[in-house]
């Protein structure tokens, strides 16, 4: 994860802005304890790792503010894909597309027939090109420089 966030933002944020993204980024133990949450292995190495929630909280990790527990409502509300990380070394090998694919299919398995997540913008051309569409931008300042992200959507349909 650091190293996603360090080495694969620089394209698109300050250093200050990569910095302030360590506070609202990072993995949220709660996908773990729910089983929401995956690590895809190559080469015997860590290559990415990202899941998905049927909690509330869109965004952030352990330790960032303002995190909502809550459980969703499949009938109304969308699933959320969360803490998706790349490590540079696999970075556009197919990693986060495998990712995706697998919380679309677990999330429909539980009856969602939406997801959403909060890109980084290095991570938006990712999931435009798997069919998620913008919804909002956003600066999030908490880490305390603005960080830009986007809250991103797509139907996934219901299983059956």
């Amino acid at each position: 994860m650091a190293a996603a966030i360090a080495e694969l933002q620089r394209a698109f944020l300050t250093p200050a802005q990569i910095a302030a993204s360590r506070t609202i980024m990072g993995l949220d133990r709660q996908l773990i304890a729910d089983g929401t949450y995956f690590v895809v292995e190559a080469d015997g190495e860590i290559a990415g790792c990202g899941g998905w929630s049927r909690r509330a909280t869109l965004y952030g990790g352990d330790h960032s503010p303002g995190r909502d527990s809550a459980l969703l409502d499949p009938a109304t509300d969308p699933a959320r894909v969360r803490a998706m990380y790349t490590h540079p070394a696999f970075a556009r090998r197919g990693v986060g597309r495998l990712i995706l694919e697998l919380c679309e299919d677990a999330a429909r398995a539980e009856g969602f027939s939406r997801l959403e997540l909060m890109a980084t913008m290095s991570g938006r051309p990712l999931y435009a090109r798997a069919g998620y569409v913008e919804i909002e931008h956003i600066l999030d300042d908490r880490g305390g420089e603005p960080v830009p992200l986007v809250r991103m959507g797509k139907a996934i349909g219901q299983s059956g």
